[in-house]
């Protein structure tokens, strides 16, 4: 399938066209671009509703370089910029990805000041010589939250987006084939930092081509020759089935499943667990990939060894598609090298994650 958002359409055909220019992965003025173009109007994953249940639990991420938290309330979810309003401290430390909120309400970590969990300014410390100050001027700046199927997703406004999250998922619960992401409970996160651009990391995980070269392990796993990629508007679908025998899921069949949404997330699904891959840009050669993992069922995963089988094999996965990656950021930066080509069988998805981040960065308001 090749559908594009009915905002864009296809600039060139998979069969003709060229990859990014190498300076999309190593200039300054694009990465900004970028950070105003595609991060600052993409909704981007924060985690799973399970993982704050309680009124006043949150959790931390970023939209690009901008941290932000949510919190629920009871009523839903509220989303903020983790800043407070007074001299730009944290609300929340953002070295945690989760935690529940003293008192129900956030608390500066600089200097104290209080906020409601609907963002309006409670309290203010040492602040009563202080003229023509006004608390309802100085509330938490908001952002734009929404759940899906048990996903926690924020977006930095409800009307500069690139879409709805509606047109973004579209069709991706109805693809799943009976996998529901809100059956999954959040057990750990691992982050690992790049010396590449995000964009590197997104195109090496959106084709297979590579897999028989880094990946002996996972050729090991999953049939290659039947390895197909769908393309869905906003994101995109790549799935293998399981080679016959015994591995580490503990599956005699299944399939492994990759979905990408457009522009930095992933969700690898394999029997009985579900990792989610969140790419954050830390400048235009570095980036950190953030890794999630839930479980069906946390506890028999661990007893039957499944979440020790499952890391141990992410992690070995993982290191050579850092080596690779930060391997081709260097090519890429030779002076051998302006673009390429793309294989009509097997880079698919590349081509359809490029021509969405070309018609974004050429879309201006």
């Amino acid at each position: 399938m090749n559908t594009f958002p009915q905002k864009f359409s296809a600039t060139e055909s998979l069969e003709r066209a060229f990859t990014l220019p190498s300076k999309a992965y190593s200039d300054e003025t694009i990465y900004k671009e970028e950070l105003a173009q595609v991060f600052g109007k993409a909704w981007q994953w924060v985690g799973h509703s399970s993982e704050i249940a309680e009124v006043g639990a949150f959790l931390t991420a970023k939209l690009g370089v901008d941290p932000i938290v949510v919190v629920r309330t009871k009523d839903g979810f509220n989303g903020f910029y983790n800043v407070c309003k007074h001299r730009g401290g944290p609300l929340v430390k953002d070295q945690q990805k989760s935690g529940k909120l003293s008192y129900n309400a956030f608390i500066c970590q600089y200097h104290g000041w209080t906020y409601r969990l609907n963002g309006e300014l409670r309290g203010v410390p040492s602040f009563d010589k202080a003229e023509l100050f006004d608390k309802s001027d100085f509330a938490l700046e908001p952002i734009a939250i929404e759940e899906w199927n048990g996903g926690i997703f924020a977006c930095k406004s409800s009307k500069e987006k690139l879409a709805n999250l509606s047109e973004v998922l579209e069709g991706v619960s109805e693809r799943m084939d009976g996998i529901k992401v809100e059956d999954y409970r959040f057990h750990q996160r691992l982050s690992y930092p790049l010396n590449c651009n995000w964009k590197v990391y997104v195109d090496n995980f959106l084709e297979g081509y590579h897999i028989p070269v880094v990946h002996p392990e996972l050729a090991r796993l999953i049939d290659y020759k039947r390895y197909v990629t769908e393309m869905h508007g906003w994101h995109s679908l790549q799935h293998a089935p399981f080679r016959s025998g015994k591995n580490v899921y503990q599956a005699e069949d299944g399939q492994a499943w990759y979905w990408f949404v457009f522009p930095n997330i992933m969700l690898n699904i394999l029997p009985g667990r579900m990792q989610v891959n969140v790419i954050e840009p830390m400048g235009p050669t570095q980036c950190q990939v953030h890794f999630d993992y839930y479980y069906t069922d946390i506890v028999k995963a661990i007893e039957s060894g499944l979440v020790k089988g499952d890391l141990a094999y992410s992690e070995s996965i993982q290191q050579e598609d850092i080596e690779i990656c930060e391997a081709v950021q260097k090519g890429l930066a030779s002076p051998a090298y302006e673009k390429g080509r793309f294989s009509p069988d097997r880079e698919a998805g590349v081509w359809h994650f490029q021509q969405l981040y070309q018609a974004v960065m050429m879309t201006k308001d």
